[in-house]
């Protein structure tokens, strides 16, 4: 279940945590956001400590597809229904600068990057309408994209639009890279060090579940989800998981390519010297904790590319999860109730490469009191009825799969001894437990989310607990994988959460 990118990675050491009370900014998150808004506060001669749960890039980074890329599928025409064009045009004004600052940084540090054409395509002749909305909307917003009735590829299509001369690159090599920079400008890197609360009032505190606390000026959550619920965020984000696959292929496109509709679908090539020719499928994307059959997805996959590239060889499958905000903008700056000294990025929506520099770019100006100009139309936002409808299309559909999580639990008794990688939720009593075997070892926990009480699901491929309600997820034995959660599941026995 390990992606290419952190597979064929050098592990990065930690630092010791500080001792005194000297810190400037603490990032928390070591991804691509997180590193480089502690880079370019470190550059401002701050004094900066990166806190991170697990290690560099192990969340979402390092499972993203990795396109650095201005078009984004059908993001732009959806932004437009949703918002103003004034704010659409910040959005892109945003993310052309996270391209054209992390090609500069790859430029300047030995990352290799590779130039390819971004394709959305219509794999139907029901999609080439939602396509050809995206190709109006780029245009709308400056971007030079043009359509295309031929493409070179070997599955099915009805034409696509395409922008010439966007991105694409290893995650790994640029957070390697972001981490050495980091350390060079003073600042500090701690890995296994997992936040589970913050100070409400003064200079801002963190604490970890070892019992270490940190103090800052400044914290900033790159968490992907904030792990703080001040600002209701799990509320306004729609938790999505999604897969790929590395093979090795003679001839992949040389191109990224991604579906205009369902079933979701991106393509690209991943070049390395000295290694057989890759090619990248990923999509097959759902709600996260709500697939009946999470291995079934990767399936699928599977079996469409054996289907259009038969030569393929599969090197690789894992999979990654994304936040979607109700409008399509990230939410990026001061945390409410945080006394202003509380900073979140998060609801990128799969597309991190070019938002995550973005949001760090527009953290790390407010920090330094250099604000840029596309963070006020965005953060000033009024949205339209098809954004509210849609945040509220996501929190019904939290009360479906709570009410739903409920009745199964109610309706099975415990399991006793699932059979090998699976796992089965029933009730104790008044108290759903989940059961499962994995390499061998039978575990149960209390399935209910340590974050707001959601009955998990169990996740056939990855083989962790996962919340239905806002993405939180756990290993067999309970511990936190990702947030919004901070603290691990109950066991049966315990007292309450661990």
């Amino acid at each position: 279940m390990t992606s290419l990118w952190i597979d064929r990675a050098e592990r990065v050491a930690s630092d010791p945590l500080p001792t005194d009370e000297r810190l400037d900014d603490i990032v928390v998150g070591a991804g691509l956001t997180g590193l480089t808004t502690a880079l370019l506060l470190a550059r401002s001669g701050r004094r900066v400590a990166v806190v991170e749960a697990r290690e560099i890039g192990a969340v979402a980074t390092g499972n993203t597809t990795a396109k650095l890329s201005l078009l984004q599928g059908t993001t732009l025409s959806t932004i437009l229904q949703r918002q103003s064009h004034r704010v659409a045009q910040a959005y892109v004004d945003g993310n052309l600068e996270g391209q054209q600052w992390l090609l500069r940084f790859c430029r300047d540090h030995g990352v290799e990057v590779q130039t390819r054409d971004a394709v959305t395509y219509a794999g139907r002749s029901d999609q080439v309408s939602t396509a050809r909305g995206e190709l109006d909307a780029a245009r709308s917003l400056g971007l030079d994209a043009h359509w295309s009735s031929e493409l070179d590829i070997p599955f099915p299509h009805h034409g696509g639009v395409v922008l010439p001369d966007q991105a694409q690159f290893d995650p790994m090599d640029v957070l390697i890279a972001l981490a050495e920079q980091v350390r060079l400008h003073g600042g500090t890197i701690h890995q296994g060090c997992r936040v589970v609360s913050a100070s409400k009032w003064g200079r801002p505190r963190i604490n970890l579940v070892d019992g270490s606390t940190l103090g800052a000026e400044t914290v900033v959550l790159a968490t992907g989800t904030p792990i703080l619920d001040r600002g209701l965020y799990f509320a306004k984000l729609e938790p999505q998981r999604s897969y790929a696959l590395a093979f090795e292929h003679p001839e992949p496109p040389a191109a990224m390519y991604l579906s205009a509709g369902a079933p979701s679908r991106s393509i690209r090539d991943a070049p390395r010297a000295g290694e057989p020719s890759r090619l990248l499928i990923g999509g097959s994307g759902h709600g996260v904790g709500r697939a009946s059959s999470e291995a079934c997805h990767v399936d699928e996959l599977r079996e469409w590319t054996y289907t259009y590239f038969p030569e393929a060889v599969e090197t690789h499958v894992w999979s990654a999860q994304d936040y979607g905000s109700h409008d399509g903008i990230p939410y990026v700056g001061k945390l409410p109730r945080g006394g202003g000294r509380f900073y979140v990025a998060t609801g990128f929506d799969k597309w991190g490469m070019t938002n995550g520099v973005a949001a760090a770019r527009t953290i790390s100006a407010e920090i330094l009191g250099t604000p840029v100009s596309w963070s006020k139309p965005m953060s000033r936002r009024i949205t339209r009825p098809a954004g509210i409808a849609h945040g509220a299309s996501i929190n019904l559909g939290v009360g479906v799969a709570l009410t739903k999580g409920i009745a199964t639990a109610e309706s099975r008794p415990v399991p006793t001894d699932p059979p090998e990688g699976a796992g089965e939720v029933g009730r104790d009593g008044i108290i759903p437990t989940g059961v499962s075997t994995v390499d061998g070892r039978t575990c149960a926990v209390r399935a209910v989310c340590s974050h707001l009480g959601g009955i998990l699901s169990w996740n056939d491929h990855e083989r962790s607990w996962d919340c239905p309600l806002h993405g939180s997820r756990f290993t067999p034995e309970g511990d936190v994988l990702e947030g919004p959660a901070t603290r691990p599941l109950s066991r049966p026995g315990d007292q309450g959460t661990r």
